[in-house]
């Protein structure tokens, strides 16, 4: 009976600290008000669900901050780029639609530099290769040819390529912002589209370079026109909008100074780099007899 009596009654256990002074080994369980961690919870999930949205909604708005120029992080958003997006917008300078606006379709609001910089440093080694193999397929056979690779135009192409990749835009992006200011209905571009723009239709030149190699001038004329109405074509209809609502005059300027340029690079790339000279035998061999001739008259008599 008074076992019984003991475990009835009420017993004084000692404070939580004490508990565990006394009981170091042993495992404890909190139990907290089921109300206060719900609405714990709840906070918390509604502090982060509102910076989610708050993400989302300047993503979407386009209202994000950008990083001053002279930071790390403002380069960094213009390589932040895809491999399906390169892909759609090498395609779309390549393959141009009548009535559809690269700017517009393609770039939208993000500009990018990761494929105009590999685009045009793709170009340069094109080039540079390309007119080597060139130059020893057309001297071959040729008995004083030594083959020495030419690394001079690999200096050369990509002067000409990232001169023209930038300068051109950067031209273009000062005068289209000046008339802009004289008329408001213009469609404005910023400098990083316009580079953007020129970059990506150098990309058709690659293919066509590389066709460059095989000695034959009609070939190598019958890639440039192709290149040129496609490559041109985006550019043509890119600033159309831009210039369209502008003087006839000036309009007419702006168009034949961009396919002028453009002509410009694909011909000077063409005769700089890819020439059908071939050594003149009779040369090579005049030039010993005419150095002993030389030697022999000198001698002392």
């Amino acid at each position: 009976m008074a076992n019984t009596d003991f475990h009835l009654q009420f017993q004084e256990f000692e404070d939580e600290q004490g508990f565990t002074e006394n009981n170091q080994g042993a495992t404890t369980v909190t139990i907290d008000d089921p109300i206060k961690s719900r609405k714990q919870r709840k906070a918390t999930g509604t502090a982060f669900e509102e910076e989610d949205n708050d993400d989302k909604t300047e993503l979407l708005s386009g209202q994000r901050k950008s990083a001053p120029f002279w930071t790390f992080e403002y380069y960094q958003t213009l390589f932040d780029v895809d491999s399906h997006q390169v892909k759609n917008r090498i395609i779309g300078s390549i393959l141009p639609w009548p009535g559809k606006n690269f700017v517009e379709v393609y770039l939208r609001s993000n500009p990018d530099l990761y494929g105009p910089f590999w685009i045009c440093a793709t170009l340069v080694f094109a080039i540079a290769v390309s007119g080597n193999i060139s130059s020893f397929l057309v001297n071959q056979g040729q008995p004083k040819f030594r083959y020495v690779p030419d690394f001079s135009k690999v200096t050369m192409a990509a002067t000409a390529i990232y001169s023209y990749a930038w300068l051109v835009p950067l031209a273009l992006w000062g005068f289209l912002t000046w008339r802009n200011r004289k008329i408001t209905s213009l469609v404005s571009y910023s400098f990083l589209q316009i580079v953007c723009v020129y970059g990506y239709s150098l990309s058709i030149y690659i293919p066509a370079v590389i066709l460059w190699i095989i000695p034959s001038e009609g070939l190598r004329w019958c890639s440039i026109v192709v290149a040129l109405c496609l490559s041109g074509s985006v550019l043509v209809m890119t600033f159309w909008p831009a210039i369209r609502d502008d003087k006839p005059r000036i309009t007419i300027a702006i168009i034949s100074t961009i396919v002028i340029l453009h002509v410009l690079l694909a011909v000077g790339c063409k005769v700089c780099f890819f020439s059908t000279y071939e050594m003149d035998p009779s040369k090579d061999h005049n030039e010993p007899s005419t150095a002993t001739n030389t030697s022999s008259s000198t001698k002392p008599k």
